[in-house]
């Protein structure tokens, strides 16, 4: 893929910012549109008049949502991966590579990051200069020699200026509420499904349709967070490539990390797309996952590199 260059690449991504936070909510009004109309038979003016009831109150609880995940997302992040503060005595190494290149492009060093695992992975993090962070492995840092882990850096630096960590949080956010509100269909048909037939057929109903719904609309949450997220991958290997004019030694860093990328404490597919590879074992065969992968082969990524050479 040809690099677009770097300013290029950040007014697309702060454009793909702008639309994701208005595709989103566009989508749940719509998904609430549609709930208000078949509860209420069929009946437009009286859906309607409940639509127009219901969305202040949609707009601000997925504002509060939003807000509440957007100022707790670097807390959250560390948590959901277990990474702590790797301190400039504990590795100099780690900081020279990384300052070093901060310095030589004009970036402020963001915050350094250890996952105590000995698998190897990396990601970058944050919203802001006082939240961004590069978090590696100790596997990383131990498994790759300083022409590798430098590229590793690199590319994790290069999703920092693309903005694409920000591009990223913004979809696992909105991914998240519809992903919250499937499941909570999910659970309440479920309940329905095993009590009385006191509930009556008017709730079951109601919560099929609900079920139904939100699977309809997380699935096109996930596909709008699939269509701007993909191509990160190969931009920032780009980025790494012209910040260190070592396209080789990501091309060698990625083959070592494709042989064991998976961190044991990252649970969440959500948080899995932040890394330089998926961390979560794939699936052999059809899965959703593979389905809605946001990383492309890492066998392309590795010969797009080697045509750098």
């Amino acid at each position: 893929m040809e690099y677009i260059g770097i300013q290029g690449q950040i007014r697309k991504n702060n454009l793909n910012s702008v639309l994701l936070l208005i595709a989103f909510p566009v989508l749940l009004l719509a998904m609430v549109y549609i709930f208000l109309f078949f509860t209420s038979g069929h009946r437009a003016p009286g859906a309607n008049a409940a639509f127009i009831a219901a969305v202040p109150y949609v707009l601000a609880g997925t504002a509060i949502w939003f807000l509440a995940a957007w100022f707790a997302q670097s807390s959250l992040i560390r948590l959901a991966t277990g990474s702590k503060p790797l301190e400039r005595r504990e590795n100099k190494r780690v900081y020279n590579l990384l300052e070093n290149l901060c310095i030589a492009n004009g970036m402020k060093m963001p915050r350094l990051y250890v996952i105590e695992d000995d698998s190897l992975n990396a990601f970058a993090s944050g919203i802001n200069d006082s939240t961004y962070a590069v978090s590696l492995s100790r596997g990383i840092i131990e498994n790759l020699d300083d022409e590798e882990l430098e590229s590793v850096i690199a590319h994790e630096l290069s999703h920092i200026r693309n903005r694409d960590v920000r591009l990223l949080i913004i979809s696992i956010i909105f991914v998240g509420i519809f992903s919250f509100l499937a499941e909570m269909a999910f659970r309440s048909f479920r309940f329905i499904g095993r009590g009385s037939k006191s509930n009556g057929k008017n709730g079951g109903m109601i919560i099929l349709i609900a079920v139904v719904l939100t699977a309809i609309c997380y699935l096109v949450s996930m596909l709008l967070r699939f269509g701007v997220s993909r191509s990160r991958e190969y931009l920032a290997d780009a980025g790494s490539a012209a910040m260190t004019h070592k396209p080789y030694a990501l091309a060698s860093a990625l083959r070592k990390i494709a042989n064991d990328p998976a961190i044991e404490a990252v649970e969440s597919r959500d948080v899995a797309q932040l890394f330089i590879e998926n961390p979560k074992p794939s699936a052999h065969g059809f899965s959703w996952d593979n389905l809605f992968a946001t990383h492309p082969p890492v066998r392309k990524r590795i010969e797009l590199l080697e045509q750098f050479v």
